[in-house]
């Protein structure tokens, strides 16, 4: 794109960057704070780290890449699982290996460039992988929109429905800056219907400062750091799926601010920068980190790109992480609300697993690739597990990851991998 508004350096007025920030603030917040809701986090801790990440990102970036940095849906399966084996804590810990494989993966690609990830992560394994992410979890999705403690509520559905087709009329009808917050304005409509039938309870409200500090979660204090082989099997094979999307994430960036992020600064830079945000916050009680699509939709729309503004988001993500009330107000959110929500973008989510394949023309009357799609799907969805031992086993999205890798090295008639839009000149 050309005509920036304001170019990735210049500096917006005083008044320009209030406005602007907040703007990127609420393109963020909807899904910032719905995976916190989801897996049993504080969402006051996930805005908190994801305003930390974003500085930390611009920083490592050398504020070159305009990007804000929120919580990463790809992890809501693996932290529930996490937890379930070893509390919240186990989950933290995945969360700081999964930052720490992000560097040793940026360090690799430093040295070496970035061909050889291509061909690890072509769209044939993405795509499908992708695919298991969002429907993998559906039926949680669907659970939350219509039950309340396992029983049918039709009062509480009423509220997910009103949810999800607010956020489906302004996916397809809204224009410009209202376009990319489908998901906020969704949970807001919800939230009124909710209050106005009566299924809010707001007895917690009363019992928070107007001022707080997040509740965070520190390792060696909140929860003994004990690492685990089935930890680690759970939550870092995922990085095959969220490098692959930090990937096409800076190539959008890139068409749309009118540069080679991939070159400079480097995809080594910014893939450091994605995996010290989530290694920061997970050190204190948060969700792993992904760029946000919303942001760049932003971007797109409005033609500021300015890194100051989405510095400026960032500090006031922090700042509204301490306001007390207003976190507590966000925790009465009905889980129907929540499920609704979950319905359209766990959808979202593995439509975009299918819009990868069609946009790299992946042919299915290929057996090899039809092979490795199939088994992707069957085991991601399914469920499979491979144990080695009692306390050593490989389970559901991350297993299907690692065979959908295996498979496309070890069958014959691979071709290097690529992503639409990737320059493979280097």
């Amino acid at each position: 794109m050309s005509n920036a508004v304001l170019d990735v350096h210049e500096k917006p007025s005083g008044g320009q960057l209030i406005t602007l920030s907040f703007q990127h603030m609420f393109a963020m917040f909807g899904s910032t704070i719905l995976v916190p809701q989801l897996v049993g986090l504080s969402p006051a801790i996930a805005l908190l780290t994801s305003g930390i990440a974003t500085i930390f990102f611009l920083m490592i970036t050398k504020f070159q890449v305009p990007a804000y940095l929120g919580s990463s849906f790809a992890f809501i399966a693996p932290i529930i699982l996490a937890t379930k084996v070893g509390g919240v804590g186990s989950a933290m810990i995945g969360g700081m290996f999964v930052g720490i494989t992000y560097g040793i993966v940026a360090l690799i690609i430093w040295k070496s460039g970035y061909k050889w990830i291509m061909k690890l992560l072509p769209p044939i394994v993405v795509g499908p992988v992708i695919m298991v992410i969002g429907l993998g979890i559906a039926g949680v999705a669907v659970d939350m929109a219509m039950n309340v403690d396992g029983v049918y509520n039709f009062k509480h559905f009423s509220a997910a429905l009103v949810t999800l087709f607010t956020a489906i009329f302004c996916t397809i009808y809204f224009k410009n800056i209202l376009s990319t917050m489908p998901i906020l304005i969704g949970l807001i409509v919800g939230y009124i219907y909710s209050a106005a039938i009566g299924i809010i309870d707001y007895t917690a409200v009363s019992k928070h400062d107007w001022i707080e500090i997040p509740p965070f979660l520190i390792p060696g204090v909140d929860y003994d750091f004990v690492i685990t082989s089935k930890l680690l099997l759970v939550m870092v094979p995922i990085v095959i799926v969220t490098i692959s999307e930090h990937i096409g994430h800076q190539l959008v960036l890139g068409k749309v601010v009118n540069r080679d992020f991939i070159k400079e600064p480097g995809l080594h830079r910014s893939l450091l920068g994605d995996g010290f945000g989530t290694f920061i916050s997970s050190l204190i009680g948060g969700p792993p980190k992904t760029t946000y699509g919303e942001n760049i939709g932003v971007l797109a729309i409005t033609r500021v790109y300015s890194v100051y503004v989405i510095f400026g988001a960032a500090v006031v993500a922090i700042a509204i992480s301490f306001l007390g009330k207003v976190m507590a107000v966000i925790a009465t959110i009905p889980t129907a609300v929540l499920g609704g929500v979950s319905i359209l973008l766990f959808g979202i989510i593995a439509s975009s697993g299918l819009r990868m394949l069609v946009e790299n023309n992946i042919d299915f009357g290929n057996n090899r690739n039809l092979v490795i799609a199939s088994v992707i799907l069957v085991i991601g969805i399914g469920g499979a597990k491979f144990v080695v031992s009692e306390s050593l086993s490989i389970e559901g999205m991350a297993l299907a990851a690692i065979i959908g890798v295996i498979l496309n090295l070890v069958l014959p008639g691979r071709k290097d991998g690529k992503i639409a839009g990737m320059d493979q000149t280097e």
